[in-house]
């Protein structure tokens, strides 16, 4: 059976709202997955309207409630955006709103109810007024689902790259890692893909200094010291692992092919190749969940919101990702 995936809204004053109407009526993409929206159904009559679709809300209770009707937008509504909230307006109310529809849905992936979660873009400093301290979308994740530790993955065409560390400066990220640190973010990877259907995945994994450290000529030592021994480790444990390897080559590799997932020690690291090869169809994907979770690697665009402008293709690349790193549904 199809993979189940709940689109959570994110701020009603966003694009959020735009996007998911705009992308619902691509009936290619929701043909991969049974897909229905966690929002407040009235949002989203408005922003249908402004995208003129023609397509009907259908207001469910439960996950086992959605027709899956080419027709129908299936939404389980959570109300609780006032009517008048203005495009593009920060506000406490869209902050709270943009928690509790993702509160609704790791209750429901939790449950097994459904298998992959698809998040529209919140913003911080709403989520902020609206009395919840999370810096994004991953930490809100991590902390609902009971999870200490997990992974950003960024996807491109013909590339994933899970990280080992993500948002600290470059000394201090360097400083973090270690060979546990490498090894836990290999095997994190690792898991995903298999649960995909990837049954071995070939993973290659990043040096930190050019030319991968020349033996200890460049940098610290840290590839021998911090990076080896976490390869070394998913290496034993029958991984199909290599590494470290200079960056510069290994992301030429891995865009023909050659690797199935690519492991960055530091965000620009992971990054920027990741964007170059295509901000369009970049995803973000929380790696370490129980459940599958990715996301529009963009944020809510207040300034064009309500105005039907924005481009809905990286919900379209996130919502088919959720769907090819879902695992199938049993009977």
């Amino acid at each position: 059976m199809k993979p189940i995936i709940a689109i959570t809204m994110g701020d009603a004053a966003g694009v959020g709202p735009e996007i998911i109407a705009k992308a619902m009526a691509d009936q290619a993409t929701r043909s991969l997955a049974t897909m229905f929206v966690i929002g407040d159904l009235r949002r989203l009559q408005l922003a249908m309207d402004v995208v003129s679709s023609t397509l009907t809300l259908h207001r469910i209770n439960d996950p086992s409630e959605v027709t899956e009707d080419p027709s129908t937008i299936d939404v389980l509504d959570i109300p609780c955006i006032p009517e008048d909230l203005a495009w593009g307006a920060l506000s406490a109310e869209a902050g709270h709103g943009a928690f509790l529809f993702i509160e609704k849905a790791v209750e429901l992936a939790m449950a097994g109810s459904i298998d992959a979660i698809c998040t529209g873009p919140l913003n911080k400093a709403a989520l902020h007024m609206g009395g919840h301290q999370f810096p994004g979308h991953t930490e809100m994740l991590a902390s609902l689902a009971g999870i200490d530790e997990v992974s950003m993955m960024l996807t491109a065409p013909n590339m994933r790259v899970i990280h080992v560390t993500t948002h600290l400066g470059l000394v201090d990220a360097v400083a973090a890692i270690d060979g546990d640190r490498v090894y836990r973010t290999i095997a994190r990877g690792n898991d995903l893909l298999v649960r995909s259907g990837n049954e071995r995945p070939r993973i290659a994994v990043a040096a930190i200094n050019p030319h991968g450290g020349e033996n200890g000529l460049f940098g610290n030592d840290e590839e021998a010291q911090k990076i080896q021994p976490g390869v070394d480790r998913a290496r034993a444990e029958g991984l199909d692992v290599i590494g470290p390897l200079p960056a510069d080559t290994l992301f030429m590799l891995a865009s023909r092919g050659d690797y199935d997932l690519v492991v960055a020690q530091y965000h620009d690291q992971g990054h920027i190749p990741v964007k170059v090869l295509g901000l369009k169809n970049g995803v973000n994907v929380t790696v370490g969940l129980p459940f599958v979770r990715t996301s529009v690697d963009h944020g809510t665009a207040f300034d064009i919101a309500g105005k039907d402008i924005v481009d809905h293709e990286p919900l379209l690349e996130a919502l088919r990702q959720a769907a090819d790193l879902s695992p199938e549904r049993a009977g």
